[in-house]
């Protein structure tokens, strides 16, 4: 069905395992499509776990005009400019929680935080594991990499964000306990394409979902169509009037959806906006 111009509608898309493809970018066809779209009016954005910076480098090409959702809903930022336009953090009590309750099982975790104005990502060396080691190894050069000491606070400054990864096992106690805590967003699932899990811990508020509702605020529009393949995209499709998960989606969140779409290694979001948008 056409968009109706009477009901300014926003289309929102995951970027891993949804438009960006097995090689981790969009595509050259899914960019042309895009931005030929969005020059002629589509309000488009992303909403994604991925930092700002991460996604700016898997996202080069598009020629958004909205800010964009990353960390989960944890911000909603200018792609451009790097402005944080809104902002979700731990409370000192929280992170308190957090820390006491991943020492008592011996998980140590990428700390995301702001220390002195400046973004981090801080961790303790030596206790990577092989998901640590890829995911930093995949990633050289960032400038928010903080690798510390086994003296020093790993969870200084003003956190926003933590992720364990590890066996599922060894995570599952994590998010049992978080999962009905009020005041923390806790996802667990398994790494694409990789073996191994990542359970990630953020304020209650930081959701897809949230980061969405204000931007539809913001900018007054009154429809929402998505885009998803994973379990975080579920807060996102629960508030969708539309919602499309990829063929390769998760069944959870298929059988949350409008409808299925190609897998996103067929440019299945592009070509969904090209006959649709």
């Amino acid at each position: 069905m056409k968009n109706e111009i009477a009901v300014p509608t926003l289309y929102v898309s995951d970027l891993d395992g949804t438009l960006l493809n097995r090689n981790d970018h969009v595509s050259d066809y899914s960019s042309g499509i895009i931005n030929n779209l969005i020059d002629k009016g589509l309000p488009f954005t992303y909403a994604t776990a991925r930092s700002l910076s991460s996604a700016t480098l898997v996202t080069r090409g598009l020629k958004l005009h909205l800010p964009v959702i990353v960390y989960n809903g944890a911000f909603i930022m200018d792609s451009h400019s790097g402005q944080i336009i809104d902002s979700n953090y731990f409370s000192s009590e929280e992170k308190c929680t957090v820390s006491e309750l991943l020492t008592d099982y011996n998980i140590s975790p990428l700390v995301y935080s702001f220390i002195d104005g400046v973004e981090k990502v801080s961790w303790y060396p030596e206790k990577e594991n092989d998901g640590f080691r890829r995911y930093i190894g995949n990633r050289r050069g960032d400038r928010r990499f903080n690798p510390m000491d086994g003296k020093s606070d790993l969870y200084r400054g003003n956190n926003f964000y933590y992720t364990c990864i590890g066996e599922k096992d060894e995570l599952i106690p994590i998010y049992e306990a978080l999962q009905g805590n009020p005041d923390f967003n806790c996802i667990l699932h398994q790494e694409l394409y990789r073996p191994e899990y990542w359970c990630e811990i953020m304020p209650r508020q930081a959701t897809k979902a949230n980061a969405i509702e204000k931007l539809k605020s913001r900018f007054n529009f009154k429809k929402l169509v998505s885009f998803g393949d994973g379990v975080n995209d579920l807060p996102m499709f629960r508030i969708s009037d539309e919602c499309y998960a990829v063929e390769n989606a998760v069944p959870e969140l298929k059988r949350s959806s409008t409808g299925i779409i190609e897998d996103n290694d067929k440019d299945g979001v592009a070509k969904w906006l090209l006959e649709n948008g």
